[in-house]
């Protein structure tokens, strides 16, 4: 039964503190959780230093190729003075019936030089999540390399909610007390595809700058003020086992005073140098962007954005391209469509090493493995796969040297993108402050 009080009284101050009260411990429980996850998980603190790389201006295309035929490099010489090529660590995620779709995914990214990690969220029937566990070990290659793992933790992941960043947290924090031997994280979903070969993607990233993140960013503005930025949010899937709607309080926020905000694409390619500050955050930076995103809604669009725009360090890093192509519907250009064979065309002139989204199954797939992957076994072929291809042998059967890259027409075309990246007009649009 409703009561009825003066404006003045203390229950009416009482009920609105209490609308307060849940979404910020809501906050404080998932920072907490997150922090500590990684702290018991991982084997040792990073080095200590202030710095995780050091502040370069990056004025010209020479700042950032490493090879001599690509130009040479002016950031630190540690960390581009190694002479073995780079691997990649990629989260695939998913839910409710995307299993078969994760392992297609995962088959025509795979590479023994990477880390996959696999997160099937916690909508998926335990069944289907044991079945994907299941293929993963019963596959030989996978079994030989050990470089592919299912997270055991499912999580209810709330799309636009803070869950979904907050997985991609725990997975980063479990590769990093998997291996220490990666240089960038890629984050791609059971609706991604790629459209060119690991070879090829892993010979454009070898003549990079390894501190270089691929990160679509842009200042806050416009209806996303109002619509995004001021509402507080509550995920019920940080405390339900049920997925759910996000829960939109009466309440609205201010913007921040002591950190700018910025948004973008969610699908991103970050540095393990940037990650490691983000998991640790040792001057609270991260922490307190973490803590403001957890009530914020399409948080997966902004945490890694604020963070790497508000530091002096890794601001200049962030190249505003998330390497994917998306065709959005128009008005109003906030959903993607699903990509069918009337957009291959332009997926393969757009030079992108990904595209998505795709609906299950679509023959533009086929279309891909076919023409862009030379996909006929369950793997890309690479220069690391030395078997015999007779009588429609999988040559991906015996493994080779996996330092060793046969690039196609997909490093070319990628080429030309990375190109256009890192120009003088591009470099000089990343992360405005002022």
């Amino acid at each position: 039964m409703r009561r009825h009080v003066n404006h003045g009284s203390r229950t009416g101050t009482s009920n609105s503190n209490r609308r307060w009260t849940f979404p910020f411990f809501a906050a404080l429980l998932l920072s907490i959780t997150l922090t500590f996850t990684y702290i018991l998980r991982s084997p040792s603190p990073p080095t200590a230093g202030p710095d995780p790389i050091p502040a370069t201006s990056l004025e010209t295309d020479q700042d950032y190729f490493v090879e001599s035929e690509l130009h040479r490099n002016s950031f630190s010489v540690e960390t581009n003075a190694s002479s073995s090529p780079p691997r990649l660590a990629y989260l695939i995620s998913g839910t409710k019936g995307d299993s078969h779709r994760m392992m297609r995914t995962l088959q025509a990214v795979y590479h023994p030089r990477n880390h996959y990690i696999l997160h099937l969220d916690l909508e998926a029937p335990p069944r289907e999540r044991l079945d994907l566990t299941m293929s993963v070990k019963g596959d030989s290659t996978f079994r030989q390399v050990k470089n592919v793992r299912v997270m055991a933790q499912s999580n209810l992941v709330t799309y636009k909610g803070p869950t979904m960043f907050a997985t991609t947290l725990q997975a980063i924090a479990l590769l990093f007390k998997d291996t220490s031997h990666w240089d960038w994280f890629i984050n791609l979903s059971a609706s991604d595809y790629p459209l060119v070969t690991q070879d090829d993607l892993l010979h454009i990233f070898s003549n990079l700058s390894r501190n270089l993140n691929f990160i679509e960013h842009a200042t806050i503005h416009g209806w996303k003020l109002s619509q995004r930025v001021r509402p507080i949010i509550v995920d019920p899937g940080l405390y339900l086992s049920k997925k759910s709607d996000l829960a939109v309080t009466t309440q609205r926020r201010s913007l921040p005073t002591s950190f700018k905000l910025f948004t973008g694409s969610a699908w991103v390619i970050l540095t393990r140098t940037f990650l490691e500050y983000c998991i640790w955050g040792w001057d609270n930076l991260p922490r307190r962007v973490l803590m403001y995103y957890t009530n914020f809604i399409s948080s997966p669009e902004g945490y890694f954005h604020t963070v790497i725009c508000n530091v002096e360090e890794f601001r200049t890093t962030a190249i505003s391209h998330d390497l994917h192509y998306i065709a959005w519907d128009n008005p109003p250009k906030q959903h993607p469509i699903s990509l069918t064979i009337k957009d291959f065309d332009n997926m393969v002139n757009s030079g992108a090493p990904f595209a998505r989204k795709f609906a299950k199954n679509d023959p533009v797939l086929d279309k891909i493995d076919k023409e862009l992957l030379h996909r006929t076994n369950r793997f890309a072929p690479g220069a690391w796969c030395v078997g015999s291809s007779d009588d429609g042998d999988d040559p991906c059967s015996i493994l080779g040297d996996d330092t060793v890259f046969k690039p196609g027409p997909g490093a070319e075309r990628l080429y030309k993108l990375v190109t256009g990246l890192l120009s003088e007009e591009m470099s000089s649009k990343q992360c405005p402050l002022k």
